[in-house]
């Protein structure tokens, strides 16, 4: 028992030894004295009054000066009490209690954040301390960039804004559909790089003249027309077809049974350097005219012309200057004559080629008008050499106008000119035929969904009358389409021809008058509906005549 309990002291004496050790650390010295470069222990003494502290200050000023730093602000600014020993006390060390205690000086900032803030309370006006050091004024800024300015994006300014103050937007499929402009055009039938766009026309006419001549009689007829318009969708160049059909025949009164029909081609080439390339091919077939100005006696069904064309052509802008340059053929071909008595009449003496070339040149003195100037010179040869009376017709022709071209878009466009025509025939017993020559093609928007067309010819007829030269044929024709509806279109037109026959003071005049309406059921079908008054007056005997019809019928396109 005894054992334990000294074994218990032992213990206990140990650990107070070892408790109480890190207590007299200082006292015993353990960090060691600070000493000198010669190992002598360093004596702090404090100084007696403020002129020793000044002294000391000279003396430490004296044997090293202060770090002063290339750039203002790198490093906090020293005080000026400041102590030059590292382990200097301040001035009221001995007395923190003492009556005469200046005030405690303030200390510079010493961290990132203290001098931050500093900085920021000078920046706001806030009072300095009063030992703060004047700061050198900041240098000018220079506003020149020198750097890399920062831009939008490409797609900023069609960029919408998602922000909060954005306006809410209404659904996709809440939205109200916007009207189409012309909900009953047709949409067309896509084939491969074109559209097509067809119609078929059936009805029915009646009318006072069954084939407008002079001793024509009233009959109803079964009409059906058929159109195909063809149009290119092509990035460069353009192509377009336009192909009609229109065959008649008498369901009661006169018999009359014909056929009229056509084909029209255009290619445009956009060549480099403000050229293009135009071509023009088509094809005619139709009964002649009863107002023709050859007049064949006894006949009983007029003959059949046909007529081939093809044209080439170049143009080329340079600067404001407009040059053109092309060449056409015109192949004529008539039928026979079918006689009264039977058999027939052949009309191969009047079949020709007309080949014609023509040069014209503009300058464009705005955007909208461009002033030209054009001629043309031609030959027409006929198949036989001497036609059945013994003439030689074949002639050279000839022409020079002057006119203006009128582009204002969908507003106004076209051309206009006006010169002087002519024509002298191989054969010296055939007189020369020339005259003034006028020829338009307008086309006037004056608001919209209307449209005003104006279009004249002047063109020279060939005659195998024996001993006539031919004639001069004026004509002209005034329309007006007007869109009263979407589903209700309207139209009216007026024609008037002059025949001036060459070597005489005979002539013929035509007029006519058409208006028609159109309403729409649907998209694809409509009824439609046409008046028709002509008439033609000869100082010619036997040829004048009236003719009044109506067509009513059905209208589909696609």
């Amino acid at each position: 028992m005894g054992a334990r309990i000294c074994a218990l002291l032992a213990t206990a004496s140990v650990a107070a030894v070892l408790c109480a050790g890190p207590v007299h650390a200082q006292d015993a010295g353990l960090r060691g004295a600070v000493t000198d470069d010669q190992g002598k222990p360093l004596k702090r003494k404090r100084p007696a009054d403020a002129s020793q502290d000044q002294a000391t200050d000279a003396d430490t000023q004296n044997q090293a000066e202060d770090y002063q730093p290339a750039s203002p602000g790198a490093v906090p600014d020293k005080p000026a009490n400041a102590s030059a020993s590292l382990f200097s006390e301040p001035p009221n060390a001995d007395d923190a209690f003492a009556n005469d205690a200046g005030p405690l000086q303030a200390l510079p900032p010493t961290t990132a954040r203290d001098r931050a803030k500093a900085r920021r309370e000078q920046l706001a006006g806030r009072q300095q301390p009063a030992n703060a050091p004047k700061k050198a004024p900041a240098p000018e800024q220079d506003e020149t960039t020198t750097g890399t300015v920062r831009q939008q994006t490409v797609d900023f300014e069609g960029r919408e804004d998602n922000g909060p103050e954005s306006a809410r937007q209404a659904a996709i499929e809440g939205r109200k559909p916007q009207p189409e402009l012309n909900p009953y055009d047709p949409t067309g039938i896509r084939f491969g790089t074109f559209v097509l766009k067809p119609s078929l026309e059936q009805g029915v006419t009646a009318t006072s003249n069954a084939d407008s001549s002079s001793d024509g009689k009233s009959a109803i007829l079964s009409e059906t027309t058929l159109r195909l318009n063809a149009a290119s969708d092509w990035d460069s160049h353009s192509a377009t077809v336009d192909a009609y059909g229109n065959f008649r025949k008498s369901v009661s009164g006169q018999e009359v049974k014909d056929v009229t029909g056509g084909i029209d081609g255009r290619l445009q080439l956009d060549l480099a350097e403000d050229m293009r390339a135009l071509a023009r091919l088509g094809y005619n077939v139709r009964p002649e005219s009863a107002t023709s100005p050859v007049v064949i006696i006894g006949t009983a069904e007029r003959p059949t012309l046909q007529t081939f064309s093809g044209s080439l052509g170049l143009e080329k802008d340079v600067g404001k200057l407009r040059f053109g340059i092309s060449g056409e053929a015109v192949k004529e071909s008539y039928g026979d004559a079918a006689l009264s008595g039977g058999g027939t009449l052949s009309q191969k003496d009047r079949n020709s080629t007309l080949y014609n070339g023509r040069l014209r040149i503009g300058y464009e003195v705005s955007p909208a008008l461009t002033p030209f100037g054009e001629i043309q010179f031609g030959r027409r040869i006929y198949d036989l050499r001497f036609d059945t009376a013994g003439f030689e017709r074949s002639a050279n022709q000839f022409a020079a106008l002057a006119g203006v071209e009128i582009d204002m878009g969908e507003k106004f466009g076209g051309e206009i000119s006006a010169g002087w025509v002519g024509q002298t025939f191989d054969d010296d017993r055939l007189g020369s035929i020339s005259a003034a020559s006028v020829a338009a093609d307008l086309r006037w928007s004056p608001m919209r969904g209307t449209i005003v067309t104006l279009n004249g010819t002047t063109s020279l007829e060939g005659s195998t009358s024996a001993g006539e030269s031919g004639s001069v044929l004026y004509a002209a024709r005034l329309g007006v389409e007007r869109q009263m509806r979407a589903n209700l279109t309207g139209f009216a037109a007026a024609g008037i021809g002059w025949r001036d026959y060459a070597g005489s003071t005979d002539h013929d005049l035509s007029l006519s008058a058409e208006a028609g309406l159109t309403w729409w059921l649907n998209r694809y079908t409509g009824l439609t509906g046409r008046l028709r008054h002509e008439t033609f007056s000869s100082t010619l005997s036997n040829r004048d005549s009236t003719t009044n019809s109506v067509f009513v019928g059905v209208k589909v396109q696609r």
